[in-house]
């Protein structure tokens, strides 16, 4: 027979005893679970004739605890794969733009991580609505024979301005579309677009460009692009597309802001190393956290999507652990995992230890 009790450390003892006077055999197993299906459980296995002493430690229960009794505690150790995992009991900190949330959390969520979001950038209209307005209606009467987007947020914008005209996807017809970027290749799936070009390995917009073929006045029979993008996006895909013999109509679809600090209480973790790990899915969400809320100590980890954004974590002061072989989330919270699972204890213990020493 198994016996679940729940309750605070003193009605937990009081209870546990109880089966001990009761005349259950003082060598029955006994699992103490702490902060059950969270990203901190813990488990402890002891006798039941050990639950006083335990309870009078240092090491007692601080908070309710679930306590399993009985024979099938024996098989903790073969069913204990929640606790194992790579991330199990990390607390990471994932500063966030627009649009990357879910997958990201997910992801390191899955991994054992207690995730905390930072909004870093806040996405805003252009200041004026009248180049994306042209753009739409160039979507509509043919002006153009290609659309790239570059972000999920160009996608957004442009679905918005469509929307806003009364029309949907429809509109997309008859257009050829490409996307840089696994971001921006989810934000057209989900908008029922499968593109006609994106980039298969290293999505980029280098790799983007490598791809996309060179204007052909025979077989095109419009010459024009559009490229609705961030106002702080870089030239290389509207300069290689120029290249290639594409004009191009590169148009402000939103601008990037940075966003409001953070709670006192999340910039102090931030500043004082409560965080094992960091991830950076992009240049703009370094600077704009270290901006908001200061820059994370030598202790915590850091992870960056790609070579770039490790860079720009290195021009501010930051040491880099982690660059994911490929620039996805995915590949991001694998490539942390990985480090996580080669490591006998998360940076925030081996800190405790040291004070300790």
């Amino acid at each position: 027979m198994t016996t679940v009790v729940l309750g605070v450390p003193e009605r937990l003892e009081a209870a546990l005893a109880d089966l001990l006077g009761a005349g259950l055999d003082p060598q029955t197993p006994v699992a103490l679970v702490q902060d059950g299906t969270t990203g901190s459980q813990a488990t402890r296995v002891i006798r039941l004739d050990e639950v006083a002493s335990i309870f009078d430690s240092s090491s007692a229960p601080a908070f309710p605890t679930l306590a399993v009794v009985g024979a099938t505690v024996a098989l903790q150790p073969s069913l204990t794969w929640f606790e194992e995992r790579p991330m199990h009991g990390w607390r990471v900190l994932a500063p966030l733009t627009r649009g990357v949330a879910d997958p990201l959390v997910d992801r390191l969520s899955a991994y054992g991580a207690s995730v905390e979001t930072v909004r870093t950038i806040a996405v805003e209209p252009p200041r004026t609505p009248h180049a994306m307005d042209r753009a739409v209606t160039g979507l509509v009467t043919g002006r153009y024979e290609w659309i790239g987007f570059t972000s999920a947020n160009a996608v957004r914008a442009i679905r918005e301005r469509i929307a806003a005209v009364g029309l949907d996807a429809r509109a997309m017809a008859g257009l050829k579309v490409a996307a840089a970027g696994a971001e921006a290749l989810a934000a057209l799936r989900a908008w029922g677009i499968e593109p006609d070009l994106h980039a298969s390995v290293d999505q980029s917009c280098k790799a983007l460009l490598e791809e996309w073929p060179d204007y052909d006045p025979v077989i095109d029979p419009i010459n024009r692009v559009l490229l609705p993008r961030a106002d702080i996006a870089t030239d290389t895909l509207s300069e290689g597309l120029v290249e290639l013999g594409w004009e191009v109509d590169d148009v402000t679809a939103y601008r990037t802001v940075r966003a409001a600090p953070p709670p006192a209480a999340v910039r102090e973790a931030i500043k004082g190393g409560a965080f094992d790990a960091v991830v950076f899915t992009s240049s703009s969400t370094v600077r704009n956290l270290v901006g908001i809320a200061g820059k994370p100590p030598a202790a915590t980890l850091v992870a960056c999507i790609g070579p770039a954004t490790a860079k720009t974590a290195e021009e501010h002061g930051l040491r880099v652990d982690v660059v994911a072989p490929e620039p996805t989330v995915e590949h991001l919270v694998d490539a942390l995992a990985d480090l996580a699972a080669a490591r006998s204890a998360r940076p925030s213990q081996a800190r405790a230890r040291r004070r300790m020493t």
